[in-house]
């Protein structure tokens, strides 16, 4: 039987009806806003993955170009990979939810979002995040939300909240959250040069629409929902293992990440130490299963690090929590591009190439968003030595096209127009080494390959990457956070502007 509910988000009426469509999924709910329809899924496998130390989930967004009445070019006419903007899509939402989940859990989740109609008007990436919290939520699968998202725009000096394609072609701001009842879980967002009373003032306004949409959910799971699974199986670490790995490690793990040594020698010795307590402790008895130790090991450095940084402000490479690494930047280093930038921050370093083209180097757009075309474009590519490792080139996977998409937002906005500047624009970014925040530092590579090429930008722009490390009695903010801060700490938070 087929139940419709029905709220506002903004001044745009949204409905949730579930029960009509794809009734063997674990939770299917049809999210529409106008006359864009997407199908929100969620399911759980029935079996656990084993050997797990993480929580399985996947999100898909099929974007079916039947829904603007559109057929796809090329030989095939049909949907390939997906498209860049159906993998932010993706990368966005698995943002949202993933907090959500249980983090022991072990089996596999997916959620799958398919695009059905859509009147290029109304955004299916605010819908998208609904539905897919909605269909998770009156699922049998165990979950923290309901949460719900929001866009908000500033159109003629006014916030307008969940705006649409046509009103969003006037505003200097494009700011997407996603958050519960009671906090923001996700912000993403461009603007030009927006203060920052105005980005909070929008901030603010949007979880306080978002209030609608999570009352419907929790409507819907009172009398829709499906029982939540309880058999089903969670990874419990147990006692005897954190504490005899306490116990070994002693306080190696302190002295390590304490030590100076650059990024390599520091992985070099944990990994000896990790290595070490994986041979050794698995003759202590069944209770010392792999899963098991690397759990134990995962924790205790998490719990070291912490202990570093909010009892003592120490940081592994010394640095004090506001601390830059040093910089270094040189522009035209190559001598047959149109423009390069090398950008170096600590171990991370970045070259980006800028190529200018004419109208016909444009890229088209195959896919569902109101853009048909593309005159600046960004790409990120991170090989394996940028990290000391091996393995087989392919193609960009979902990090590297996201971080080529962050840094191309946050230099779409001084991009001369192309009545000024009648040139297509690509920049590249080559990842040489990495040790957090590549992405931010392609931002400022790209900003140095861009002068080198003569393009009159409107300002220099520069990007950082913070952290949040927070305590039972206060918290502490890390500026330029490098790798180990990104996996050990409670934030990743990327930032980039003008002066």
């Amino acid at each position: 039987m087929s139940n419709l509910y029905q709220t506002t988000l903004g001044e745009h009426p949204i409905s949730l009806e579930t029960g009509k469509l794809a009734g063997q999924a674990g939770g299917a709910v049809t999210v529409r806003s106008g006359d864009t329809v997407l199908l929100a899924t969620a399911t759980a496998a029935k079996e656990p993955r084993e050997g797990l130390t993480f929580f399985p989930l996947t999100v898909d967004y099929e974007e079916r170009l039947y829904a603007a009445g559109k057929i796809p070019g090329g030989f095939f006419k049909r949907e390939g990979r997906p498209s860049e903007q159906a993998i932010l899509l993706c990368r966005l939402t698995d943002r949202a939810l993933r907090p959500l989940f249980p983090k022991n859990l072990r089996h596999e989740v997916q959620v799958i979002l398919t695009a059905l109609s859509a009147d290029q008007e109304n955004y299916l990436d605010i819908l998208a995040l609904i539905g897919a919290s909605a269909a998770v939520s009156i699922s049998d699968i165990p979950f923290k939300g309901p949460m719900s998202a929001v866009r908000m725009g500033l159109i003629d000096g006014r916030l307008v909240i969940n705006p649409t394609a046509s009103q969003m072609a006037s505003s200097i701001l494009d700011l997407r959250l996603a958050g519960t009842r009671e906090t923001v879980l996700m912000i993403e967002a461009e603007g030009k040069e927006i203060g920052e009373a105005q980005i909070w003032e929008a901030v603010r306004l949007g979880h306080q629409a978002m209030q609608n949409v999570i009352d419907v959910q929790e409507r819907m799971m009172a009398e829709v929902g499906k029982p939540k699974r309880e058999a089903l199986t969670y990874f419990q670490l147990p006692a005897e293992v954190r504490r005899v790995i306490e116990q070994r490690a002693g306080g190696l793990p302190t002295q390590i990440l304490t030590a100076a040594m650059g990024k390599e020698e520091r992985n070099r010795a944990l990994d000896n130490l990790h290595t070490q307590l994986l041979t050794e402790l698995p003759s202590l008895g069944e209770l010392f299963t792999s899963e098991a130790i690397e759990a134990a090991w995962e924790e205790l450095l998490r719990q070291e690090f912490r202990a570093l940084v909010l009892s003592r402000g120490l940081r592994p490479d010394g640095r004090r929590p506001e601390e830059i690494r040093p910089l270094s930047c040189e522009a035209g280093m190559l001598p047959r591009t149109h423009g390069s930038g090398l950008f170096t921050r600590g171990e991370t370093q970045v070259l980006t190439i800028a190529t200018l083209g004419t109208a016909s180097d444009e890229q088209i757009l195959d896919g569902l968003t109101p853009l048909e075309s593309k005159r600046f474009m960004h790409h990120y590519n991170f090989p394996p030595y940028s990290t000391g490792e091996t393995r087989p080139l392919r193609g960009p996977g979902r990090r590297e096209i996201g971080h080529g998409a962050l840094a191309e937002r946050a230099l779409a906005q001084v991009i001369p127009s192309e009545e000024a500047f009648p040139y297509t624009l690509r920049l590249v970014s080559e990842v040489l080494s990495s040790n957090g925040s590549t992405s931010m530092a392609s931002v400022c590579g790209s900003s140095l390959a861009l002068m080198d090429a003569g393009v009159p930008l409107a300002a220099h722009v520069a990007g950082i990457s913070m952290g949040l490390v927070k305590g039972d009695e206060g918290f502490t903010l890390l500026t330029d956070i490098q790798g180990v801060e990104d996996a050990l700490g409670d934030m990743d938070f990327k930032v980039a502007g003008t002066r």
